[in-house]
């Protein structure tokens, strides 16, 4: 199971803008296959590398998947938005 951290301050106040109980629960789902729940999938251009999952309605999350530590760590979450950052 991977643990969920936020990268900075930034992406930390998103995370929590849009915490509720059903995302807490797709979350989750997230720490238990960041590569395959939610709709993952790696995003194109320059945030290759990353990864990117649906919450439900337009909520994002983009993403890097830590492996060696077990860690998905959250560059940032909102809408669609979030992908011209």
């Amino acid at each position: 199971m991977y643990k969920i951290i936020t990268k900075s301050r930034k992406a930390e106040k998103q995370f929590l803008t849009y915490m509720n109980e059903k995302i807490k629960e797709k979350l989750e789902l997230l720490k238990e296959n960041p590569r395959r729940n939610l709709d993952a999938h790696p995003p194109h251009g320059k945030m290759e590398g990353l990864w990117s999952c649906w919450f439900g309605a337009n909520i994002r999350m983009v993403y890097k998947i830590d492996d060696m530590n077990k860690l998905i760590i959250v560059f940032a979450v909102g809408s669609h938005k979030i992908y011209r950052n």
